[in-house]
Protein backbone atom coordinates (compact mmCIF):
# COMPACT_ATOMS: atom_id res chain seq x y z
CA UNK A 1 0.00 0.00 0.00
CA UNK A 2 1.23 3.30 -0.83
CA UNK A 3 0.89 6.38 0.58
CA UNK A 4 -1.84 7.90 -1.29
CA UNK A 5 -3.44 5.02 -0.09
CA UNK A 6 -3.51 6.33 3.10
CA UNK A 7 -4.13 10.10 2.51
CA UNK A 8 -7.14 9.36 0.30
CA UNK A 9 -9.35 8.01 3.05
CA UNK A 10 -8.31 10.79 5.35
CA UNK A 11 -8.75 13.85 3.29
CA UNK A 12 -12.07 11.94 2.28
CA UNK A 13 -13.17 11.76 6.01
CA UNK A 14 -11.97 15.66 6.10
CA UNK A 15 -14.88 16.22 3.92
CA UNK A 16 -17.44 14.17 4.83
CA UNK A 17 -17.30 15.41 8.29
CA UNK A 18 -16.53 19.04 7.39
CA UNK A 19 -20.04 18.92 4.88
CA UNK A 20 -21.66 17.50 8.33
CA UNK A 21 -20.47 19.70 10.40
CA UNK A 22 -21.26 22.69 8.13
CA UNK A 23 -24.63 22.23 8.95
CA UNK A 24 -24.55 21.59 12.66
CA UNK A 25 -22.39 25.03 12.73
CA UNK A 26 -25.05 26.72 10.92
CA UNK A 27 -27.69 25.89 13.19
CA UNK A 28 -25.59 26.97 16.48
CA UNK A 29 -25.15 23.20 17.88
CA UNK A 30 -22.85 22.48 20.41
CA UNK A 31 -20.94 20.14 18.66
CA UNK A 32 -20.47 21.99 14.91
CA UNK A 33 -17.41 21.67 12.41
CA UNK A 34 -14.55 20.60 14.14
CA UNK A 35 -16.37 17.93 16.50
CA UNK A 36 -17.83 16.41 13.53
CA UNK A 37 -14.56 16.59 11.24
CA UNK A 38 -12.59 15.00 14.11
CA UNK A 39 -15.32 12.17 14.84
CA UNK A 40 -15.05 11.18 11.27
CA UNK A 41 -10.98 11.52 10.86
CA UNK A 42 -11.36 9.33 14.07
CA UNK A 43 -13.24 6.85 13.50
CA UNK A 44 -11.89 6.32 9.98
CA UNK A 45 -8.22 5.89 10.81
CA UNK A 46 -8.62 3.32 13.46
CA UNK A 47 -10.99 1.09 10.77
CA UNK A 48 -7.64 1.68 8.76
CA UNK A 49 -5.60 0.58 11.23
CA UNK A 50 -7.94 -2.26 11.93
CA UNK A 51 -8.24 -3.18 8.51
CA UNK A 52 -3.88 -3.47 8.44
CA UNK A 53 -3.66 -5.40 11.63
CA UNK A 54 -4.41 -8.88 9.46
CA UNK A 55 -3.49 -11.63 11.73
CA UNK A 56 -2.37 -10.01 14.47
CA UNK A 57 -5.35 -8.73 15.96
CA UNK A 58 -9.19 -8.22 15.64
CA UNK A 59 -10.66 -5.71 13.20
CA UNK A 60 -14.04 -6.60 14.69
CA UNK A 61 -12.92 -5.78 18.12
CA UNK A 62 -11.67 -2.28 17.77
CA UNK A 63 -14.78 -1.49 15.18
CA UNK A 64 -16.95 -2.33 17.98
CA UNK A 65 -14.69 -0.31 20.17
CA UNK A 66 -15.09 2.71 17.87
CA UNK A 67 -19.01 2.18 18.60
CA UNK A 68 -18.09 2.11 21.98
CA UNK A 69 -16.35 5.28 22.48
CA UNK A 70 -18.62 7.08 20.06
CA UNK A 71 -21.54 6.47 22.49
CA UNK A 72 -19.86 8.07 25.50
CA UNK A 73 -19.06 10.70 23.28
CA UNK A 74 -23.14 11.25 22.28
CA UNK A 75 -24.10 11.40 25.88
CA UNK A 76 -21.61 14.03 26.63
CA UNK A 77 -23.82 16.20 24.18
CA UNK A 78 -27.21 15.14 25.70
CA UNK A 79 -28.21 17.35 28.52
CA UNK A 80 -31.84 18.63 30.46
CA UNK A 81 -32.68 21.82 30.64
CA UNK A 82 -36.03 23.56 31.81
CA UNK A 83 -37.60 20.16 31.99
CA UNK A 84 -36.77 19.24 27.95
CA UNK A 85 -33.94 16.90 26.73
CA UNK A 86 -31.54 18.11 24.17
CA UNK A 87 -29.30 17.51 22.40
CA UNK A 88 -30.39 14.03 20.73
CA UNK A 89 -30.10 15.49 17.49
CA UNK A 90 -26.29 15.76 17.77
CA UNK A 91 -26.06 12.97 19.73
CA UNK A 92 -27.07 11.03 16.73
CA UNK A 93 -25.20 12.79 14.16
CA UNK A 94 -21.75 12.48 16.04
CA UNK A 95 -22.84 8.36 16.03
CA UNK A 96 -23.50 8.52 11.98
CA UNK A 97 -20.59 10.56 11.09
CA UNK A 98 -18.79 7.93 13.40
CA UNK A 99 -20.10 5.13 10.75
CA UNK A 100 -19.24 7.48 7.87
CA UNK A 101 -15.72 7.77 9.33
CA UNK A 102 -15.49 3.43 9.47
CA UNK A 103 -17.45 3.45 6.10
CA UNK A 104 -14.24 5.22 4.23
CA UNK A 105 -11.70 3.72 6.58
CA UNK A 106 -13.03 -0.23 5.12
CA UNK A 107 -12.82 1.87 1.43
CA UNK A 108 -16.13 2.40 0.63
CA UNK A 109 -16.12 5.45 -0.69
CA UNK A 110 -19.13 5.19 -3.12
CA UNK A 111 -21.51 4.12 -0.13
CA UNK A 112 -19.94 6.76 2.34
CA UNK A 113 -20.68 9.40 -0.30
CA UNK A 114 -23.90 8.39 -0.69
CA UNK A 115 -24.96 8.38 2.79
CA UNK A 116 -23.07 12.11 3.87
CA UNK A 117 -25.42 13.17 1.45
CA UNK A 118 -28.43 11.55 2.57
CA UNK A 119 -27.33 12.72 6.35
CA UNK A 120 -26.75 16.23 5.22
CA UNK A 121 -30.07 16.42 3.20
CA UNK A 122 -32.13 14.96 6.36
CA UNK A 123 -30.59 17.23 8.41
CA UNK A 124 -31.90 20.05 6.55
CA UNK A 125 -34.64 18.70 5.54
CA UNK A 126 -35.83 17.69 8.78
CA UNK A 127 -35.78 21.29 10.05
CA UNK A 128 -38.36 22.58 7.71
CA UNK A 129 -40.53 19.49 8.48
CA UNK A 130 -39.80 20.15 12.21
CA UNK A 131 -41.12 23.44 11.55
CA UNK A 132 -44.03 22.53 9.80
CA UNK A 133 -45.30 20.04 12.28
CA UNK A 134 -44.78 22.51 15.69
CA UNK A 135 -47.19 24.43 14.46
CA UNK A 136 -49.72 22.21 13.78
CA UNK A 137 -48.87 20.29 17.46
CA UNK A 138 -45.77 20.90 19.64
CA UNK A 139 -45.31 19.24 23.20
CA UNK A 140 -44.44 22.06 25.99
CA UNK A 141 -44.25 21.51 29.90
CA UNK A 142 -46.03 23.82 31.74
CA UNK A 143 -44.46 24.72 35.42
CA UNK A 144 -46.94 26.88 37.78
CA UNK A 145 -46.31 28.29 41.26
CA UNK A 146 -49.12 29.92 43.12
CA UNK A 147 -50.87 29.93 46.64
CA UNK A 148 -52.75 26.69 46.55
CA UNK A 149 -56.88 26.47 46.72
CA UNK A 150 -59.11 23.61 46.27
CA UNK A 151 -59.62 22.84 42.45
CA UNK A 152 -57.03 24.79 41.05
CA UNK A 153 -55.34 21.91 38.99
CA UNK A 154 -58.94 21.39 37.50
CA UNK A 155 -58.90 25.39 36.38
CA UNK A 156 -55.77 25.09 34.63
CA UNK A 157 -56.97 22.08 32.89
CA UNK A 158 -59.86 23.36 31.91
CA UNK A 159 -58.21 26.78 31.01
CA UNK A 160 -55.92 24.84 28.50
CA UNK A 161 -58.73 23.01 26.72
CA UNK A 162 -60.51 26.36 26.28
CA UNK A 163 -57.61 27.47 23.54
CA UNK A 164 -57.38 23.84 22.36
CA UNK A 165 -54.34 22.11 24.55
CA UNK A 166 -54.25 18.66 25.45
CA UNK A 167 -52.56 18.56 29.11
CA UNK A 168 -51.31 15.41 31.11
CA UNK A 169 -50.86 16.09 34.67
CA UNK A 170 -47.34 15.84 35.92
CA UNK A 171 -45.97 15.95 39.31
CA UNK A 172 -47.46 17.81 41.93
CA UNK A 173 -45.10 19.68 45.23
CA UNK A 174 -47.03 21.71 47.87
CA UNK A 175 -44.75 23.76 50.46
CA UNK A 176 -46.96 25.53 53.25
CA UNK A 177 -49.50 27.95 51.31
CA UNK A 178 -47.05 28.19 47.78
CA UNK A 179 -48.27 24.90 45.12
CA UNK A 180 -46.17 23.92 42.19
CA UNK A 181 -47.97 21.92 39.59
CA UNK A 182 -46.01 20.57 36.32
CA UNK A 183 -48.42 19.54 33.06
CA UNK A 184 -47.28 18.13 29.57
CA UNK A 185 -49.05 20.66 27.60
CA UNK A 186 -49.69 19.90 23.63
CA UNK A 187 -51.16 21.84 20.84
CA UNK A 188 -50.72 24.08 17.72
CA UNK A 189 -48.14 26.60 18.09
CA UNK A 190 -50.83 29.65 18.15
CA UNK A 191 -52.22 28.25 21.01
CA UNK A 192 -49.45 27.83 22.83
CA UNK A 193 -48.81 31.87 21.95
CA UNK A 194 -52.13 32.67 23.48
CA UNK A 195 -52.17 30.72 26.50
CA UNK A 196 -49.02 31.42 27.91
CA UNK A 197 -49.36 35.19 26.91
CA UNK A 198 -52.74 35.01 29.63
CA UNK A 199 -50.36 32.84 32.15
CA UNK A 200 -47.88 35.24 32.40
CA UNK A 201 -50.38 38.08 32.97
CA UNK A 202 -52.34 36.01 35.57
CA UNK A 203 -51.44 37.93 38.59
CA UNK A 204 -52.25 34.70 40.98
CA UNK A 205 -49.61 33.12 39.78
CA UNK A 206 -46.07 33.46 41.32
CA UNK A 207 -43.76 31.39 38.93
CA UNK A 208 -44.81 30.08 35.69
CA UNK A 209 -42.22 28.05 33.20
CA UNK A 210 -42.24 26.67 30.28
Amino acid sequence: MNILDDILPILFSVIVGGIIGIEREYQLKSAGLRTMILVTLGACIFTMLSMNLGETGSPDRIAANIITGIGFVGAGVIFKEDNRVSGLTTAVTIWICAALGMTIGAGYYQEATIGSLVVFLLLIMFKYIQNVIDRISTRYIYQITLSYEDGVMEKYENLFKEYGLKSIRGKQVRSGEKYTAIWRVQGALKNHDVCTKMLLNDPTIDEFKF
